[in-house]
C-alpha cells in the first residue's frame, strides 16, 4: 500500500475511513467510533493505539456527513453589538470554541446597537440555515423570532434579556454587581457618588443604575438628580457630564461608571484635577492595573457568558427543544486596585 504525505493511502480511496483505523489499531469500528467521538468505555491503552492510528492516517472525522444525517448545517450565528467592543473578544471566542467541540463552524455579525440591523442580521443566518443562534439584543421586540424557533432554530440571548418572547437567557448580575460598587465606595467614605452610564433603554444601563440608587438608600443617602447621567458612551457626552458633576459647591467626591467605555473617559477627565475623586467601573479593561492608582472594577466573566449561552444552545440541539426557557445569571466580581479606595478630602 503506498505512502502519502498524510500517512497510509486508504484501502477505500485517498481519505482515510474509520475501518483504516480501525484495521490499523487492531480493534473494532464501534471502538473507533467511540475513540472519536469521545465516548467512555475504551480502556486508556485502546485509546492510544486509536489514536496513534488516526494520526499516522491522518484521518479527519466527516462532520458534515454526520450533522446532514442529522439534519443539520454545522453552523451557528452570533450576533454581537460592536465587534470592536474588547468586551465582546473573550464572549466570542468562548462561543466559537464551544462550537468548534461540537463540530460547527460559528458566523458571526455585529448589529452596532441598531434593532433594525439586528432582526436583518438575525434573519439572513437563518435565511442560510444555521443550526442556532446566539443573539446580544440591540432591540426590545424579538417576535420576528418565533418562526425561525418554531422552526427548530435555537436560540439563546446573552448579556441582556429577548424581548417579548420567552427564550434561554445568560446575563450577568448588573444589578448586583453595580450595587455592590456603589456599597465600596460608600464604605470608604463617600456620599456624594456620581453615576454616568448608557442609554436608559439598554437593559444593562437600567440594571446599573438600579443597583446604584439601591445602594445609596441601603445608606440612607438621598441622590441628587445632577449625579446621575444616562447617554450614549461617546467621549464628549461623558467628559461633559463628569466635569458638571465635578464642578459646583457640593462636587460629587466619587464616581461610579456604567460601563467600560465609560471609565475610560471619566479616567482622562479625573488625571487633569488635583484633588483626589474615587472611581469603580463596571466591567475591567486593559492595563486597568497599571494605571496610577490602578482602577478598581466589577468585572464580569465575559468568557463564562458565552460558553454558557453556547453549551445551553448546543444542549438544546441535542434533544432540549422542548425544556422551559431558563434565565442564567451568572455573579460578579469587585478587584480593588486603588481608585476606589481612595477617600474623600477632608
Amino acid at each position: 500500500m503506498a505512502e502519502t504525505a498524510r500517512g497510509t493511502e486508504s484501502r477505500y480511496g485517498n481519505r482515510p475511513t474509520m475501518k483504516d483505523v480501525a484495521a490499523r489499531a487492531g480493534v473494532g469500528l464501534k471502538t473507533v467510533s467511540r475513540v472519536v467521538n469521545g465516548e467512555s468505555g475504551v480502556t486508556p491503552d485502546t485509546e492510544r493505539r486509536v489514536q496513534e492510528a488516526i494520526e499516522a492516517l491522518g484521518f479527519r472525522r466527516n462532520d458534515s456527513a454526520r450533522v446532514l444525517r442529522k439534519g443539520r448545517t454545522a453552523s451557528i450565528g452570533l450576533v454581537l453589538e460592536d465587534l470592536a467592543d474588547p468586551f465582546y473578544g473573550p464572549l466570542s471566542r468562548a462561543v466559537e470554541e464551544v462550537a468548534r467541540a461540537h463540530g460547527a463552524l460559528l458566523i458571526n455579525g455585529s448589529s452596532a446597537e441598531d434593532p433594525d440591523r439586528e432582526q436583518e442580521l438575525a434573519l439572513a443566518l437563518c435565511a442560510r440555515r444555521v443550526d442556532g443562534l446566539v443573539v446580544i439584543p440591540a432591540g426590545d421586540d424579538h417576535r420576528y423570532l418565533e418562526p425561525e424557533i418554531k422552526a427548530g432554530v435555537a436560540t439563546v440571548f446573552v448579556d441582556r434579556p429577548a424581548g417579548r418572547i420567552e427564550a434561554d437567557t445568560v446575563l450577568s448580575d448588573n444589578f448586583g454587581g453595580a450595587r455592590d460598587g456603589v456599597a465600596h465606595l460608600i464604605e470608604h467614605g463617600h456620599r456624594r457618588i456620581g453615576f454616568i452610564g448608557d442609554q436608559p433603554r439598554i437593559h444593562t444601563a437600567a440594571e446599573r443604575l438600579r443597583g446604584y440608587r439601591a445602594a445609596m438608600e441601603d445608606a440612607g443617602l438621598t441622590v441628587d438628580e445632577a449625579w446621575v447621567s444616562l447617554g450614549t458612551t461617546d467621549a464628549g457626552r461623558v467628559r461633559t457630564a463628569a466635569e458638571a458633576m465635578l464642578s459646583g459647591p457640593e462636587p460629587v467626591t466619587a464616581i461610579f461608571a456604567g460601563n467600560n467605555r465609560v471609565t475610560v473617559t471619566v479616567v482622562r477627565v479625573l488625571a487633569g484635577l488635583s484633588g483626589p475623586v474615587a472611581l469603580v467601573g463596571f466591567d475591567d479593561f486593559e492595563l486597568a492595573d497599571l494605571l496610577q492608582p490602578g482602577v478598581t472594577v466589577i468585572a464580569q466573566d465575559a468568557a463564562a457568558l458565552g460558553r454558557t449561552a453556547a453549551e445551553r444552545l448546543f444542549r438544546r440541539l441535542d434533544g432540549g427543544q422542548d425544556v422551559a426557557p431558563e434565565r442564567i445569571e451568572l455573579a460578579t466580581r469587585l478587584i480593588a486596585r486603588g481608585s476606589g479606595e481612595i477617600g474623600p478630602a477632608r
